[in-house]
């Protein structure tokens, strides 16, 4: 006779625990507990249900119970909720009986914060949006229909999908954060670059602000208090602010923990208590660039966690390592993404690193509608070895971030990328992919043929130097500076020029920065400079582009 297998929680782990321990184990008994009546459903197709992209609320579901009950042989138990579990016993109680088990699989998921507002016990015009209750909370008051303006309270990923969604369908929306920028996973300057993107399209953008106090009259929001002197009056408010792990059966139980309850599981999805597994957003799993306990809510890792888990309660001998923080948001035509370490976490955590910044196009330049890209590279500068990416752009982001996750996963070095043979055609590439081109200007700076300064830097070192004791060169034709403007206090000399004899006055000693468009002539510049005796020469990483995206 086969063990029993005991699987609590039916979203994507879950049945994808169960699912695996069947194929492992034809023999295995296994049970699955969901205390809802829905299972499997795509909680990230969600915010595109409120738009209408996804047009049919059956589209979210992903697998029926009946499937798992006739193709993997699985007795589902939905609407049944796990209320007690005893290792010592190896037993699981729930609100209907009491089930013995032999391995248990842990997934029950994590749950929205919900903020201590002021007044919101009296409001009933507020949801959640995580789950496939939420959603139809949302649909059955009819917020799509008749609500004018929706508040969103948390910039996160889903904050910033539903908030997207909502202005989609027409609602005037206010995103509200409590952080200084909204999608915190991402550096300052991606987080403003989305942040300008959604104001383009309509978006009221609040950041530093926690709401503390609802206006509620008649049980309805009618106000979101922003500060004692402003309230942004408002139809719903959908919550957004953050999860919480839902692991008290598990930690109560002396299972262990990371600081926001999230239990601890090894590589084979095993949690401190004997027999039983854990995985999906209840779970912290390792970061595998740091080594250490992480919390990385994503589907992804639940997937991948989940089929782990099954896999060994049913006998097997696998393992899933981890993960290292890639992600990927969609905002309106731009898609941001990043992978790996950020400059953030690094400072904090005294780690070395160096930055690369390129615009580049993700098609090449003759072909239609030509987009750029903004590829932001963080490696160890003593080595080149890359420890993360980011990347903003309308095309093609996702299969650079795809390319650099891989890289770090594979302890590629930035003089490594140039030797990647990428697939290239003109609709998808330039011949020198952007991931290319990042290594190349890389390289040259290790080999201390090239240096490049950041425009926060730049901007910093113009208003605490005095004018004359730099020089400052804008390399771009007449007509781009009247169409764009410039750096103050630069002086214009096109890059066809530099070589006259206009650099005759200029003292070579001097700290010289220059720039351009994008970057490209500015390290041109930067050589022809270096060939003229200029000896401290930094030219500006992105050019004008990012220095105007950010000042």
């Amino acid at each position: 006779m086969g063990k029993k297998i005991i699987v609590i929680g039916g979203l994507s782990a879950g049945p994808s625990a169960a699912a695996k321990a069947r194929r492992q184990n034809e023999d295995a008994e296994i049970v699955l507990f969901e205390k809802t009546k829905n299972i499997s459903y795509a909680t990230c197709g969600i915010p595109y249900a409120l738009s209408g992209v996804i047009n049919d609320r059956d589209n979210l579901m992903v697998v029926e119970a009946n499937l798992l009950r006739e193709r993997f042989n699985i007795d589902v138990h939905l609407q049944e909720e796990v209320l007690d579990i005893d290792p010592d016993k190896h037993i699981v109680k729930t609100n209907i009986a009491e089930y013995n088990y032999d391995k248990l699989v842990y997934t029950a998921g994590a749950s929205t914060f919900i903020p201590p507002v002021k007044n919101i016990e009296q409001a009933k015009n507020w949801s959640a949006c995580r789950t496939l209750e939420d959603f139809d909370r949302i649909m059955q008051k009819d917020v799509i229909e008749d609500a004018k303006h929706i508040t969103v309270m948390g910039a996160g990923l889903i904050g910033v999908e539903v908030a997207e969604n909502l202005r989609e369908a027409g609602k005037e929306v206010t995103l509200i954060e409590g952080g200084d920028g909204i999608l915190p996973m991402w550096e300052g300057k991606f987080r403003q670059f989305a942040k300008t993107t959604m104001e383009k399209h309509g978006i009221k953008v609040v950041t530093n602000t926690f709401v503390k106090e609802f206006d509620v009259n008649e049980g309805q929001i009618t106000g979101v208090q922003l500060s004692e002197t402003e309230t942004q009056a408002t139809d719903f408010v959908i919550m957004s602010v953050g999860i919480k792990p839902n692991s008290h059966l598990l930690t109560s139980k002396g299972a262990e923990y990371i600081g926001n309850g999230a239990v601890k599981v090894n590589e084979k999805m095993e949690t401190t208590l004997p027999d039983i597994y854990a995985a999906g957003d209840c779970a912290s799993i390792k970061n595998t660039q740091t080594g250490e306990y992480d919390y990385l809510p994503l589907g992804t890792h639940s997937n991948k966690g989940g089929r782990t888990a099954g896999v060994n309660a049913a006998g097997g001998q696998e393992e899933f390592k981890g993960g290292y923080k890639t992600a990927i948001v969609k905002v309106f035509e731009n898609t941001m993404g990043r992978t790996g370490m950020g400059p953030a976490f690094m400072t904090q955590n005294n780690i070395d690193f160096a930055v690369n910044l390129i615009v580049a196009g993700s098609t090449p330049g003759y072909y239609p509608d030509q987009k750029d890209m903004i590829v932001e590279t963080y490696y160890n500068p003593k080595d080149g070895t890359i420890l993360g990416c980011e990347a903003f752009g309308e095309k093609g982001v996702d299969k650079r971030i795809d390319i650099m996750s891989t890289a770090i996963y594979a302890k590629l070095k930035m003089s490594d990328l140039p030797n990647l043979d990428l697939a290239y055609a003109p609709p998808y590439s330039p011949a020198k992919d952007p991931v290319i081109v990042s290594g190349y200007v890389t390289s040259n700076v290790l080999n201390g043929q090239y240096t490049e300064v950041d425009a926060v830097t730049l901007k910093d070192l113009i208003e605490n130097t005095p004018e004359g004791e730099y020089n400052l060169i804008d390399v771009r034709n007449p007509n781009e500076l009247q169409a764009n403007g410039k750096i103050a206090n630069a002086i214009n000399i096109p890059l066809e020029q530099l070589r006259d004899s206009r650099l005759e006055g200029m003292d070579a000693s001097k700290p010289t920065y220059i720039y351009c468009a994008k970057g490209l002539r500015g390290y041109l510049g930067y050589l022809i400079l270096a060939d003229k005796g200029f000896k401290n020469i930094k030219n500006l990483s992105g050019g004008f582009l990012i220095w105007s995206k950010l000042n």
